[in-house]
């Protein structure tokens, strides 16, 4: 909300107040509990405006989905070794049971695996499309996923688009944001403590979803 400063300097010869109104100026509540009033049209009003409100589905949901899902799709998927998409995918083809696709335009193969051109490409409809892509192409993402039917978008952790997910939840889709699908999948089944850190638990080996 915004809040108006005025100030009245009345003086002894006038009966008449001068009225000051100063810029209008939001408060902002901070995530200590703490709150301050800044100036409304300032970059740091914009950008406390734009802090989180979405939130998705919680650990429980999210282990469901992960235990239900037999098939996953990584949109962005890269042949480099150094890319994070590389990295999670190798996790998925050798830490899960999961049929693995991969999708990129510009590559043939990845990990060994046929790399599709796009998700209409695929040989079937996966239950869950990982993405790692910029956050301003996550909305032509959803509209692919909407296109082909697939039940959930999982959006790589770093990656934040607020307006998306509310676009993807109200067209009916599951989605999952700024979380990484191998350290849930990890954490949900023995790779990582609770906390995060890893138990050393994390190999090659298939586990039960």
């Amino acid at each position: 909300m915004s809040e108006h400063h005025v100030n009245i300097d009345a003086t002894p010869d006038s009966d008449v107040a001068t009225v000051t109104d100063a810029a209008a100026r939001d408060t902002v509540h901070l995530a200590n509990g703490l709150s301050c009033s800044v100036p409304t049209g300032s970059p740091l009003a914009k950008l406390l405006k734009s802090r989180r409100t979405w939130v998705g589905p919680d650990a429980k949901a999210r282990l469901k989905i992960l235990r239900t899902a037999k098939s996953i799709a990584i949109v962005g998927a890269s042949p480099n070794p150094a890319r994070s998409s590389y990295f999670v995918g190798t996790y998925l083809q050798q830490s899960s049971d999961y049929r693995v696709y991969f999708v990129n335009p510009n590559a043939k193969t990845i990990l060994g695996e046929t790399a599709y051109p796009d998700l209409a490409s695929l040989p079937e409809v996966p239950d869950i499309v990982d993405v790692f892509r910029r956050a301003n192409d996550i909305p032509a993402v959803i509209d692919e996923v909407l296109a082909i039917g697939a039940p959930t978008v999982w959006v790589q952790l770093g990656i934040w688009n607020q307006e998306a997910a509310e676009y993807g939840e109200s067209k009916g889709l599951t989605v999952v944001m700024d979380r990484c699908i191998k350290i849930e999948h990890a954490r949900f089944h023995g790779g990582l403590h609770l906390l995060g850190f890893d138990t050393g638990q994390i190999t090659a080996r298939k586990t039960i979803r």
